[in-house]
């Protein structure tokens, strides 16, 4: 194969290659490693009539790794006891919490698999992940996750138990399936153990490398998910690489509350698990900023959308105090820029950080006014926050490199179990994803496409044996559909999705992700936005806002009562998105340029099948959803 550019990750390549067979195996050599410390951390209510504390609060209560191990290895057993064998798969479909890691670790320790599913998934598509895949049990949340198993029961014939995390007063019985509380699951399991003391360690002792661990279904666009085949190695081989490149290290204390159904959050338990860190879990996210003081973590993963609205969230805080507050965070958020692209570039130079002494003046005093409040809210003590699943706007990355909470970006797909490239918080590079991980191989082919190969790329799609072979060559190389470049120093840059990138009628090619990035690094109003220009003789956008920091500016400026749609429909809201879109503009290539946009009446979301559960936007599912709007916007247009 003929390519333009390639690279393998190095550093501790050995530790790599000397991995274990499974994460299974993984997690039993930590247990006998720290069988004290502490493992993970949660959230629990604290009882109404206990005198801590007043109904509706909560406490963290930690587990040992020895006391993990003891109820992995119950679930791992009630499993067996129920019949379930080697790569039997067990469906998962609940929030970030615990329990969901327990039952995971107690699938895999029983040799079986985990088909994950995301608890917002309707009852049509989770059927078709069950029936699709073949699950015989399924850990439901709770009982509206039960049900949509029990609605499509007819569909799913080999499904024959359901194991509730969080069970009614009254356990349902539907014809056909044995519904278990967790608590029953694992005193079937150590009641087995009783009998059978080695019957988890066997099982682990018997999995193979190559032995089928997770199936993960990709959010599809169009037509049905597909299930992307992930073995034992990809896990193993993704904890020891997250651990070899010093990304996650053990003294870290790490805040997750990205859904594990997705192969984000899935990835780093691998490596939490290599590292012996503490995890604290909670997958609520209206309760993140809530959290993060309480827990005071040293590393977060999250989407680049969440660090999004944290910076509107601060810039549409003073923008609504006025006056010199936001004058001093515009001059406080200028210098923060500068000062990373100084620094940055600094250490690519010479291999130290150095500005000049004007700027580190300001910094200085920008930090004690403005920085420090800001890693205050994020707990004080955060040395890195690694994000993934979508582009971050370079503008925003230096905005929290300078203000001293460096957003490390990453890069990998559910096809690669995620951790492919990362950058390391001793020497990132904002605008680039990093370095591949240790074992981890990028080239880049001659049409600019990102291929990867390595131990954590999948061994293919689930029973759909032609799809694989359109991505994934002979040789291991899997073709990614990313486009991108790799720098003079190895790091991996990307540019667009393959997919995404298209021609105006002009025979211009227009990256969107590059002008969509470019719009939130300048607007503090804006949640999702979409340009769009394929076959067009320009580009126009559909923009949704951010209604928290939309509607306080509403209120002050004669909008107070509106709804947000009235609020997005006005003039005044006309007029301000305007000015950033001319803005914008300013900085593109003329076709580039957005001509048009139009303001959209809710912000997109999950619900309305416009976001994937990682918070990536649908792009057909928007423009067909709004195409009224799109046309609207090329009405009377000459194509060229």
């Amino acid at each position: 194969m003929s390519s333009a550019q390639s690279l393998i990750g190095s550093g501790s390549v050995d530790i790599v290659a000397g991995r274990p067979a499974s994460v299974a195996h993984l997690f039993l050599d930590r247990v006998a490693a720290t069988p004290n410390g502490e493992a993970y951390r949660y959230p629990v209510p604290v009882d109404e009539h206990a005198a801590d504390g007043a109904p509706g609060a909560e406490q963290w209560r930690s587990l040992t790794w020895a006391q993990t191990a003891a109820r992995v290895k119950a679930v791992a057993a009630g499993l067996m006891s129920l019949g379930i064998e080697a790569e039997d798969r067990v469906a998962l479909s609940s929030s970030t919490r615990v329990e969901w890691i327990i039952a995971d670790l107690g699938n895999m320790c029983a040799g079986a698999a985990t088909t994950t599913v995301y608890p917002s998934t309707n009852a049509d598509e989770t059927a078709f992940i069950l029936s699709n895949s073949g699950s015989k049990a399924l850990f439901a949340e709770n009982a509206a996750q039960l049900d949509k198993a029990v609605s499509q029961q007819e569909h799913l014939p080999e499904l024959k138990t359901v194991i509730l995390f969080d069970a009614p007063a009254e356990v349902p019985e539907p014809a056909g399936l044995t519904v278990l509380t967790f608590a029953e699951l694992e005193r079937l399991g150590n009641e087995y153990l009783a009998e059978h003391a080695d019957a988890v360690d066997k099982a682990v002792a018997a999995i193979d490398k190559e032995q089928l661990a997770t199936l993960i279904y990709t959010s599809g666009t169009t037509g049905r998910p597909k299930g992307v085949r992930l073995v034992h190695d990809c896990w193993a081989y993704e904890g020891r690489a997250q651990e070899a490149s010093g990304l996650l290290r053990a003294e870290d204390i790490q805040f997750m509350w990205l859904p594990l159904s997705h192969v984000f959050g899935k990835t780093l338990i691998s490596g939490q698990i290599a590292t012996g860190h503490v995890m604290a879990l909670d997958g609520r996210v209206d309760r993140i900023i809530h959290n993060l003081p309480v827990i005071r973590p040293t590393l977060m993963a999250s989407a680049p959308r969440i660090f999004e609205k944290v910076y509107n969230g601060i810039a549409g805080k003073a923008r609504a105090e006025g006056g010199a507050k936001y004058k001093i965070f515009q001059w406080a958020a200028k210098v923060a820029r500068e000062h990373a692209r100084i620094s940055q570039a600094s250490r690519i130079a010479t291999g130290r950080e150095s500005v000049p002494f004007a700027l580190g003046l300001q910094h200085a005093l920008a930090d004690k006014l403005v920085y420090a409040k800001i890693r205050a809210a994020f707990g004080g003590r955060m040395r890195g926050s690694v994000s993934g699943s979508a582009a971050l706007a370079p503008e925003i990355g230096y905005f929290f490199a300078g203000a001293g909470v460096p957003i490390l970006e990453g890069y990998g797909l559910t096809e690669t179990s995620a951790g492919s490239c990362v950058n390391r918080a001793e020497d990132f590079r904002i605008g680039t994803v990093g370095l591949p991980l240790p074992g981890t191989e990028v080239r880049i082919a001659e049409d600019g496409e990102i291929l990867l190969r390595g131990p954590g790329v999948m061994r293919g799609y689930h029973n759909l044996p032609e799809k694989t072979a359109e991505v994934l060559e002979p040789d291991g190389w899997f073709h990614t559909e990313d486009i991108g470049e790799l720098t003079e120093d190895g790091f991996l840059r990307i540019t667009d999705r393959k997919k995404d990138l298209f021609k105006t009628s002009g025979g211009k090619y227009v990256a969107p992700s590059e002008v969509e990035g470019k719009f939130k690094a300048i607007c503090p109003f804006v949640s999702n936005i979409l340009v769009i220009g394929n076959g067009r003789n320009y580009c126009t956008a559909l923009i949704a806002l951010d209604e928290a920091v939309i509607m306080p500016w509403a209120a002050e400026h004669e909008l107070a009562g509106r709804s947000y749609a009235e609020v997005v429909s006005s003039p005044q809201v006309r007029e301000l998105i305007e000015g950033f879109v001319q803005r914008l503009n300013t900085d593109l290539q003329r076709w580039q340029t957005v001509k048009k946009f139009t303001l959209l009446p809710r912000d997109l979301d999950i619900e309305h099948g416009e976001l994937t559960p990682s918070l990536k936007i649908k792009r057909p599912v928007v423009e067909k959803t709004y195409a009224d709007a799109v046309t609207q916007m090329y009405a009377g247009a000459v194509e060229a």
